[in-house]
Formats: C-alpha cells, structure tokens, sequence
C-alpha cells in the first residue's frame, strides 16, 4: 500500500479536503494586498513647493487674499516643460512680473532658482496621505519610496532562504502558524510606525512572514490532497490571489490613508492565526520524519472528518512505514541546500527553476510595481491587471491538465517576453493600446507564476521540497529586488528596461522546456526516486526514437527499391551503421 493508497482510505476529497484548501485560501486573498501595496500606500500625490508669504512681509500678505492659487504658483514657482509647477524648485524671489500673461512664456532658466527650503504642499483630492506625503520622500529623498519596497522585498528574500529549510526541519503547521502571527503583528505595528526606519523595519518583518505563508500553504496543501486533483487545487489557490488584486483595488479604492489601508490588509492574519490550530501536520513530512504515531493520529483525526473512521482503524504504524519503505530506506538524517545539486537530474532542475522562478517574478513585478506610470488612474489599472489574470490563469490550467506544465510554462513566458518587447514599438500616443498590451504580458506572467508553484513543487521530492521551493523563492524573491533598479535604466534609454525585461522572459522560458514533464504523475519523496523517473524517461525515450528509425529506413527504400524486402531486413542495420 503506497501513500496514495493511505490518503484513499482516510478520504482524498472529502469533506476536510473541501474544509482545508477553504481555509488555505483565506489568507491569499491578502498576499497582492501586501506585495503591491507600495502603489498605494506610497503613492506619489501632486505637489510644489510651499509657499510661506507670512515670511516675505507685509506686502506679500495684502496681495494673498487678491491673488488666485495658480497665480500665486505663478510668481514663486517655475514651470516644467509641460507648463505645470515645479515639483522641486522655488523662484530665488518672487517674479510678480510674470503675472503678465505675455512675460510666461520666457524660459524658467531665465530667472534664479532654489531647492524647496520650507517642504511641500501635497494634493490630497486623490490620496489623503501616504508615506510619500507623510515623511517627504520627494526630490533628492524620492529615492527612499523605492527603498522601502526594497527592503520588503528582502523580508521575502530572507525568508526563502530560512523558512524553507525550517519547514523541512521543524514542520509546514508549526512554521504557518508562526508566519500568520508575525504577519499580523508586523503588519499592525507598520501602520502606527512613528518614522520612515520603523515603518521599514516592519515591512521587512512582513516580507518575512509572507514567505513562510506561501511556501507553507502550497506545501501542506499539496500534500493532503491526491494528484488527480492537485492541478485545479493549486490553481484555484492561484485564483485567488488574482481575486486579491481586485480586493486591493477595491479596500485602496475606499480608504485613501496610508495608515488605515496598511491595518486592513493586516488585521484578516490575526484570523488566519486562530483557524491555523485546526490544520493537521502533513502526514507524508511526519511519517519520513520518523513520526509515523502522529501521522497516524492525524490520519485517523481526517478519517473522522470525513466518515471514514472504520477503514482508518485498519492503519498502524508498520503500515505507514512500509508505505514510504523505500523512501524511509533512502532518506538520511538531514539534508541541505547542497542536495539539490549533488546529483544530473536534481542539478538540472534546480538551475532551470531557479532561472524560471527569477525571470517570472523580475518581469512580474517590472510592470507591477509602478501603476502611476502607465498616467491612468491608478484603481483602474489595478483591477485591469487583476481582471486580466482570470482568463489567462483559465486558459493556463487547461493547458497545464491536458498539454503539460512543461509547455505551459515555457509557452507562457516566451509569449509573455515577446509581448513586452512588442510593446516598444507602439507609439506613445497610443497609451490605452500600450496599456493593454502590457496587461496581456502581465496575464501571461501570471499564468506562468501560478504554473511555477505546482511544477516546482511536483519536481522536488518531500525530503527536500521545501528547501528546493526556498531556493527557488529566493530567486523570484532577488528578482523583484532587482526590478526596480533595472527600471531607472529608463532615464538614459527609454525603451532599455522593456527590453531587459521581455529578453529575461524568453530565454527563461526556453530554460522551461529543459525541465520534467510532472502532469499525472505521484509526487517524488526521495532524490533517488526522482533520479530514477527521470533515467526512466530516457531510456523510455530512446528506445522510442530506436523503434522509429526501421519504419523510416523501410520507407526510404520501399521508394528506392535496391533491395526486395528479405533482403532489407538483412541489409538495414549494416546500412545504417555506414550512415552514421
């Protein structure tokens, strides 16, 4: 009786089936809210330098009352060369001058300017205040607004780097709920964080619960549930991270304070926190953890779920062991990051994962990130770039169930790149075709996302799964840091990003095509098992390509006919050997 055979009998789509991946759910809801809050909570609003004519003297103040705001713009700020005030620059002095609608059109470098010496006066119609609002992260500190995402991004970083191994060491549950907790508490306190370093700090802590979120509700769902189904699970998990995109757009939508919107998208983990008690540990991870009497306690708790408690008192230990014998047998004591290239078939796919999950979230996050360039309202974009991901994830796991995730993957990307660099070539006065074109790119980044979940997690096998999804979050994770930076390329050559990012997606997506094709087949838990399918395949595959080459040879001399057919069988493999 093998594992699978286990999960039957204590019910593989049942009821606490149904109840587990519900709950799994929940929190996803609220990953985007968390990655791509920086379009919101530090959302840059209109601003000038403020004025304070209580400072230049009487005379200024009797002319305040008389004088309309864009006037008063007019006489102590220059303007940008698309005629609106300067975001960064005073007049050295007041050029009431140029109240002479005739004088305007003089060149601003004609007359003295300054850096703003007494901050910024913002536009609050759009965003009542943002981070950017709050601490002045504008002019020679705009810098800092990136930091800030930076920084999360390393939280997310870190915490594949550790979070995976101590999943793999110390449990999926036990890590899970400790990730819930720290989200929710990290993310609270960043709402109420009194300076930009504290409220950096807590988005790091953030970053670093949302990577052992992911990493952990992917693994123990999978590994509850049968392959037959694990396809549309995992991919119903994904939809709910696009129906996230358009939550965020709707909470951002009605709550335009920073402070509120960073304690909504939070307060839903202390929830999550409560309710992540009830999950079991996985079976598969107790069992080669040498824990086959909790397993079967776990076993014998969703059996009761799921009405099937009489064929579950059929289960002992020795039944446990012997269904992962010979995993048990190959399984040592610990493993680490080095078994993931220790042996050809493991090397290749950690490489090739590593490539894929990097250039999947670098151009993610490339046209993610930075809604307020696209020079539309920013909710609409949002919920066009989450809208998008439905029928493009539909079409994904029709796709992954009937073709394959290898395809699908490598399809998704190279279609994704060629779409992005498309777009370089449509004139900028077509902005809503541009938009459009990029959104696509975005659908097809998603699709290959939600497929980089569900291949990566069925090519590592359960001893080192977690270390192997660590890794390859790693990657995604210095993907997105990266993002940013290659952006601010676009200040010397305008088109250069778009270019960095599509050609990263192709060339990850021919990487795709390097890796195993997982569709219907049992998840591996030991290296050797996936080293063995893998020889398997091979050999299944020449010995195809063997079987091919007599129908050809046959056929090119049945045309020829130099010999009758008694003599073709004797001759044919002499003939070949001289062709090669």
């Amino acid at each position: 009786m093998g594992f699978a055979d286990i999960l039957e009998t204590v019910g593989s789509v049942e009821k606490f089936q149904i109840i587990h991946i519900l709950l799994m759910i929940f929190p996803t809801l609220f990953m985007p809210s968390h990655n791509l809050l920086q379009n919101f909570v530090a959302a840059v609003p209109d601003h000038h330098c403020r004025i304070h004519l209580e400072a230049n003297g009487s005379r200024y103040n009797n002319v305040t009352g008389k004088l309309q705001t864009e006037k008063l713009l007019r006489v102590f700020i220059p303007l940008d060369q698309k005629q609106q005030p300067e975001k960064c620059h005073v007049y050295s002095s007041p050029q009431w001058h140029l109240l002479d609608l005739n004088k305007m059109q003089q060149n601003r470098t004609d007359y003295n300017t300054q850096m703003c010496s007494d901050g910024w006066t913002y536009d609050d119609s759009e965003f009542k205040a943002t981070v950017v609002s709050e601490w002045n992260l504008v002019c020679s500190q705009k810098s800092l607004k990136q930091m800030a995402q930076s920084i999360y991004m390393a939280g997310l970083l870190t915490g594949s780097i550790v979070l995976g191994r101590l999943s793999d060491k110390y449990g999926r549950r036990s890590l899970l709920l400790w990730s819930h907790f720290q989200m929710a508490v990290s993310g609270t306190c960043g709402a109420f964080s009194s300076s930009f370093p504290l409220f950096c700090f807590w988005r790091f802590l953030c970053g670093l619960a949302l990577s052992g979120i992911i990493l952990n509700i992917y693994s123990l769902t999978v590994e509850w549930i049968p392959t037959k189904v694990r396809t549309s699970t995992v991919t119903l998990i994904s939809f709910s991270e696009t129906f996230g995109q358009l939550l965020l757009a709707g909470i951002a939508y009605g709550i335009r304070d920073w402070r509120w919107l960073q304690f909504t998208v939070s307060a839903p983990f202390f929830v999550c926190f409560l309710y992540s008690w009830w999950f079991p540990e996985s079976a598969r991870w107790l069992i080669l953890n040498n824990k086959a009497d909790v397993a079967l306690k776990q076993l014998k708790r969703v059996a009761k779920l799921n009405g099937k408690e009489a064929e579950a008192e059929k289960l002992t230990t020795a039944i446990l062991k012997s269904s992962l014998e010979k995993e048990l047998s190959n399984t040592k004591t610990a493993y680490s990051m080095i078994d993931l290239f220790q042996t050809p078939v493991m090397r290749k796919i950690t490489c090739c994962t590593m490539i894929v999950w990097f250039s999947t979230s670098f151009a993610y996050y490339g046209l993610s990130i930075d809604l307020q360039g696209f020079g539309a309202d920013i909710y609409l974009i949002q919920v066009i770039f989450g809208a998008v991901d439905i029928p493009a994830k539909i079409v994904s796991v029709i796709s992954m169930s009937y073709i394959g995730r290898r395809f699908t993957q490598g399809t998704s990307l190279i279609l994704a790149g060629s779409i992005i660099i498309t777009n370089i070539f449509i004139p900028k006065e077509l902005q809503a075709l541009r938009t459009s074109f990029a959104a696509v790119g975005k659908g097809c980044l998603a699709a290959a996302f939600s497929c980089c979940f569900l291949h990566g997690g069925e090519l590592y096998p359960t001893v080192i799964r977690q270390t192997g999804m660590g890794l390859t979050n790693t990657m995604a994770r210095i993907g997105a840091m990266v993002a940013p930076v290659v952006k601010m390329t676009s200040d010397y050559i305008p088109f250069l990003p778009m270019v960095i990012y599509g050609g990263t997606a192709i060339l990850s997506g021919v990487a795709a095509f390097f890796l195993l094709e997982t569709l219907n087949v049992p998840l591996p838990d030991t290296i050797e098992e996936v080293e063995s399918r893998a020889r398997k395949g091979a050999e299944k595959e020449n010995r195809s390509r063997r079987d091919q080459i007599p129908l050809q040879e046959t056929h090119l001399t049945d045309e020829t006919r130099p010999f009758n057919h008694t003599q073709l069988a004797l001759h044919t493999p002499s003939a070949l050997r001289a062709a090669m």
